[in-house]
């Protein structure tokens, strides 16, 4: 079973109740912008901070106690469950996966993944935060099977995903095959983290906007729906992120979630507008989180007052904190979002 919790302004807005102000926590609030973080990474990598459950405990507490942002997201990575499929993962900075799928047989080759057993470290650091976070919930995660299956294929991130698109259209079978293994692990993964102790799970499809609409329809929502649908059995609210979506905001909400997580190129009352019925999180754009604090001030008044009626508002970032960000724009864009009123 899910970890049940009390109500909170996070649990409410996902669930579209009444809230006196919208809940604020930003993607990536964990990491490069913060000085504890970067004394951390001195000493470790992001793998050993995200494999050693204190570590990735210790990193995950940083943000909510130094902003005291309304939820906690788990600080780890989405390629983790990549690993025991059989990928050589890799950080240089960037990730980089050695052995990328090409081929039916690349496909073929790849392993089931257990996450209760081979991403335990993953579920020891749930369980940890879930003693340390009382009353502030906490977020679990996976990549979206497009977005993993991109990795996979290009061996990386890619500005135009030729190799993706390329397989998806020459290897539908493989395809087929390839994405089904994705949710099958990352239903798993997430239901393991929902029992671990995490009160929401965020779908993460960051590379979903470099799909034409009828390409994510045809080769990509059916697999994003069968995820979303198993992370809600668990009892938790899912929310859905991707980044480039407005072309295809319609059929990304089909998806299902509770959540719909937009970018800042979407108007937020048109998101809404889209999104009936669900939840909408977003949209400050990171590059506005990391200039002037005038300019930051007026765009997160904007949001706000473009929210303002709606329930179900999570105010969020467009996509992560940029590591250049003054950790002093963080604590100000908070506080204003504290002193909002729907």
């Amino acid at each position: 079973m899910a970890a049940r919790a009390g109500s909170s302004l996070f649990l409410d807005a996902c669930r579209r109740r009444p809230a006196p102000r919208p809940p604020v926590w930003f993607m990536r609030q964990a990491g490069r912008y913060m000085k504890e973080y970067r004394d951390l990474r001195k000493k470790y990598s992001i793998l050993d901070l995200a494999k050693t459950p204190e570590l990735a405990c210790a990193v995950t507490l940083q943000p909510v106690r130094r902003f005291g942002f309304d939820a906690a997201i788990l600080f780890s990575d989405i390629l983790l469950p990549l690993e025991p499929m059989g990928a050589r993962l890799r950080f240089a900075p960037a990730p980089v996966i050695d052995n990328p799928v090409r081929s039916a047989k690349d496909v073929a080759r790849l392993k089931p993944c257990s996450p209760r057993q081979d991403l335990a470290c993953v579920l020891q650091a749930v369980a940890l935060l879930r003693r340390e976070l009382g009353a502030t919930p906490l977020i679990g995660f996976a990549g979206a099977p497009f977005t993993l299956a991109s990795y996979l294929i290009e061996g990386g991130p890619s500005k135009d995903f030729v190799r993706t698109k390329a397989f998806m259209a020459a290897e539908p079978a493989a395809w087929q095959s390839l994405m089904g293994r994705l949710v099958k692990t990352c239903s798993d993964y997430l239901a393991a983290q929902a029992e671990a102790g995490c009160q929401a799970v965020q779908i993460f499809d960051s590379w979903a906007g470099a799909l034409s609409p009828e390409q994510y329809r045809r080769a990509v929502l059916p697999y994003s729906r069968a995820l979303i649908a198993a992370a809600q059995k668990s009892g938790v609210p899912a929310i859905h992120f991707g980044t480039g979506t407005a072309g295809f905001l319609r059929d990304f909400a089909s998806a299902g979630s509770d959540v719909v997580g937009v970018d800042w190129r979407m108007d937020i009352a048109a998101a809404f507008k889209t999104c009936r019925g669900q939840a909408v999180q977003g949209n400050l754009d990171p590059a506005l989180l990391a200039g002037p604090l005038p300019a930051l001030k007026k765009a997160v008044s904007e949001l706000l007052s473009a929210a303002r009626g709606r329930r179900g508002f999570i105010f969020n970032l467009g996509h992560g904190v940029l590591p250049q960000t003054p950790e002093a724009n963080v604590l100000a864009a908070v506080e204003l979002v504290r002193r909002a009123r729907l």
